[in-house]
């Protein structure tokens, strides 16, 4: 790890950390508190994805949605109008809507075999933009003169790497450069979690195996056929079983870095709080884990 002692964390120059678990439990708001405090450079793995990577991807959806109304369609091919998405740290539904849901069309739903593409689309662009990491925490310092980093993973950042292969390559690129955190929820954050989903149920990134073995299951278990799928309905099925799923993956991920409770981080209201935090998570770290 970067930092092997509380001590190493406080005497650090530039402090580096990763924070990774699952979305809604803090890391989005810490990351913008610790960057309005003035030190800290943010860098969102979402932003980079739905901007760098997938930016094409969804303004061409949005160009082809508007070039069937004659209207819109007219002015695109003259050039008379531009589209594109306005995906912000905070406001990530270009690249949600974009992902989708599968299910019935009338519904707004995908085929599974498109939905399957645009999931692997995320894939590939959500590990570029995790091995961008390290260059970001390089012009975080070099260009813009920030002395500390911030990485604000993805809630699928688990889905995408092997937390078991100690050789996997996203996983040992982020360690050489920052400190992996672990946001940790308990029962009763599961349980907001899932009613906050039930609400406003939106698309997100799973890995293939489980998300193959899911809609099977889904569509044996509710005898549906695949395009009369309610697309928020198989969402939210989802959701909840994956919760589940990603704990253990999170849990392996911990063991190369260091673990917060969301409770804790709701905690903090400033820079110097996390650092305290941050200190106390690497005091509580065993021997046999450092």
């Amino acid at each position: 790890m970067l930092y092997n002692s509380p001590q190493d964390w406080r005497d650090a120059e530039e402090k580096r950390v990763l924070l990774f678990g699952m979305s809604g439990l803090g890391k989005t708001h810490v990351s913008n508190l610790l960057r309005d405090d003035g030190g800290w450079f943010h860098y969102s793995i979402d932003y980079r994805i739905g901007t760098r990577h997938m930016g094409e991807h969804i303004a061409d959806n949005a160009k082809r949605h508007a070039m069937q109304v004659p209207f819109l369609r007219e002015l695109l091919m003259t050039d008379s109008i531009y589209i594109g998405s306005n995906i912000t740290f905070n406001n990530l539904a270009p690249l949600s809507t974009y992902l989708g849901k599968p299910g019935d069309p009338a519904k707004g739903g995908l085929s599974f075999e498109d939905y399957m593409i645009r999931q692997e689309q995320h894939r590939v662009a959500e590990i570029a933009s995790l091995l961008d990491t390290e260059r970001f925490a390089q012009r975080a310092v070099t260009l813009y003169g920030y002395p500390h980093f911030v990485c604000d993973s993805g809630g699928s950042i688990c889905e995408v790497v092997n937390p078991e292969d100690p050789e996997d390559e996203v996983l040992n690129a982020l360690e050489q450069t920052t400190l992996l955190v672990w946001i940790k929820g308990d029962d009763a954050h599961t349980e907001q979690l899932v009613r906050r989903f039930d609400r406003a149920p939106k698309p997100m990134y799973y890995e293939p195996g489980f998300l193959r073995q899911a809609w099977q299951d889904y569509l044996t278990s509710n005898e549906v056929a695949p395009d009369a799928v309610d697309p928020d309905a198989f969402v939210r099925w989802t959701y909840a079983r994956a919760l589940a799923h990603r704990q253990p993956r999170y849990a392996a991920m911990a063991k190369r870095g260091v673990t917060v409770s969301a409770d804790e981080v709701a905690a903090v209201k400033t820079a110097e709080d996390f650092e305290t935090l941050i200190a106390d998570a690497l005091a509580r770290r065993t021997p046999a884990t450092t």
